[in-house]
């Protein structure tokens, strides 16, 4: 997960952290996400299925709106740990199930049952070497903290 944060009343200063830059709620309404067709929009960010009166479903709705298909996003401040194993177990499951969304349920229902592939966070690195979360431990990432605040928001058409 990278960081994002959305600021009710205040979309102007909601954004996603990119490496050296801020992604703004305008810089995401501005994207042409139609060409091509983007199918799936993945913001494992924390809270970024948040939104307001003006942005509902913050940056995933905003996404939607502006033409992807599909996104993944959070409504709370997620674990990077908890994040990386979803999103683990979510792209293992794409290929193996009908729709994105099933994928996502069989991801969540993986973390619930303690059913996903270890993480070896020794291969986590920064990209000035430094090992990521080296402090960190994957133990049981049951809880409905890891994985219940990620959605699926879809255009019907």
């Amino acid at each position: 997960a990278t960081h994002a944060e959305f600021k009710p009343g205040k979309p102007e200063n909601s954004y996603i952290q990119l490496w050296d830059q801020r992604l703004t709620l305008e810089d995401v309404n501005n994207l042409d996400w139609q060409l091509p067709n983007l199918e799936l929009l993945v913001l494992s960010a924390c809270e970024t299925a948040v939104g307001d009166s003006n942005a509902e479903l913050g940056f995933a709705g905003l996404a939607l709106r502006s033409g992807v298909k599909s996104a993944v996003a959070s409504l709370w401040d997620v674990s990077d740990l908890g994040t990386l194993a979803l999103m683990s177990e979510f792209y293992h499951q794409i290929p193996q199930t009908a729709t994105k969304a099933e994928a996502l349920r069989q991801a969540q229902l993986a973390l619930l049952k303690d059913q996903t592939d270890a993480v070896d966070l020794s291969q986590l690195q920064k990209s000035y070497g430094e090992k990521a979360l080296a402090n960190e431990s994957l133990g049981s990432l049951s809880h409905p903290f890891y994985w219940a605040g990620f959605t699926m928001i879809s255009s019907p058409w």
